[in-house]
């Protein structure tokens, strides 16, 4: 047994369908009494029921969310949440509404009621990113760790397939990278692979019956314990590229994962001999491969060129991978992350691009 630290994060989580409505009480149980709710704008109805079961706890409301989180509209919500002398903060919705949460939370060390709507996995960990002049930073501090997460399933039934799955992918990558990942440990390890075995299992189930509760629930249940993987094993090449080409082209942060991962995985392997075949065993194949079939069983998009990625985005993303992943268990070359991203940019078959 090698040696390991384990830091265990302190925080709530709140499992099961319909416990969306007990946000109030665990508003009441942070000692908070002035909330600043923050959410998708996409779901009217959905941000009046949250203003209704807050109640006179809401005193702010903030829906401007786009994804990256832009340092201007971040701004924009601190201001809010202080001209209001807001206490908490609840966002739901998907990454980008933790995003926002996590920016106030950061300026006015607020705590944080989380209640997501998609498998982005922020919810559970103190990593903050915030985006401006086509760069998306990234980092780790225990003001953005969420006090509380409620997991009700029953919000996500309303997530089209086409967002549900490459949504659903992006938690795989958390559980997938929280092997090898330099802040991994035996406890995290065994969380990631049971993570991995949910998701794998479902997320197919799911997108081919997306009314199914019971699906919903497994796959929300695997979102989870992938997010908590993240929160204390932290990343590696796979995710630091996608911030990269979020930052520069504002792509997807959905469809960069289901497109990258399988390619990340395929690069990395001469690095984690050990992660890459425990992976491999749960996935029943070879793991960048079947992550690879996974995306297409799915019918997630395919390539990064499919999701909008420039013609002349691998040229450009090249140094900024290169720098991002200088401490990563593979650092890369130039040449290395250009075959890389080129793979990833047309969109074939990792062992016929990378010879995974």
């Amino acid at each position: 047994m090698n040696d390991f630290d384990y830091d265990a994060l302190a925080g709530r989580v709140i499992f099961g369908s319909g416990r969306r409505r007990e946000v109030a009480s665990e508003v009441r149980r942070l000692g908070a009494t002035r909330v600043l709710l923050i959410a998708d704008p996409f779901d009217a109805a959905r941000l009046k029921e949250f203003r209704e079961l807050l109640g006179e706890l809401c005193v702010a409301t903030y829906t401007d969310v786009v994804q990256h989180v832009p340092r201007a509209k971040a701004t924009l919500a601190v201001s809010l949440a202080r001209e209001h002398g807001v206490d908490a903060t609840v966002s739901v919705g998907g990454g980008s509404a933790t995003g926002f949460s996590k920016a106030v939370a950061l300026e006015l060390a607020t705590p944080q009621l989380c209640v997501p709507t998609t498998y982005a996995g922020s919810e559970l960990t103190p990593i903050w990113g915030i985006s401006e002049d086509g760069e998306k930073r990234t980092g780790r501090d225990l003001r953005a760790l969420p006090a509380a997460v409620i997991y009700d399933p029953e919000l996500t039934l309303g997530l089209p397939v086409e967002v549900a799955g490459p949504s659903a992918m992006n938690a795989l990558a958390h559980a997938a990278e929280g092997l090898y990942a330099k802040g991994t440990n035996p406890v995290t390890a065994v969380i990631a692979l049971e993570a991995i075995r949910v998701l794998a299992r479902h997320v197919p189930l799911m997108c081919d019956a997306p009314d199914d509760l019971e699906q919903r629930s497994h796959v929300l249940y695997g979102a989870y314990l992938a997010g908590a993987t993240l929160a204390v094993a932290g990343t590696d090449l796979h995710h630091r590229t996608n911030h990269v080409l979020g930052g520069l082209f504002n792509l997807d942060h959905g469809k960069m994962n289901s497109v990258v991962l399988p390619y990340a995985l395929a690069v990395t392997r001469p690095a984690i001999p050990e992660a890459y075949a425990r992976l491999s065993d749960v996935l029943g194949g070879d793991a960048a491969t079947s992550v690879y079939a996974l995306a297409r069983r799915i019918n997630a998009p395919a390539s990064l060129a499919e999701i909008g990625m420039p013609a002349d985005g691998v040229e450009r993303a090249v140094p900024l991978v290169v720098a991002a992943c200088e401490n990563d268990v593979r650092p890369l070359s130039e040449v290395q992350v250009r075959a890389f991203l080129q793979a990833a940019y047309e969109g074939a078959a990792p062992e016929e691009s990378l010879g995974a």
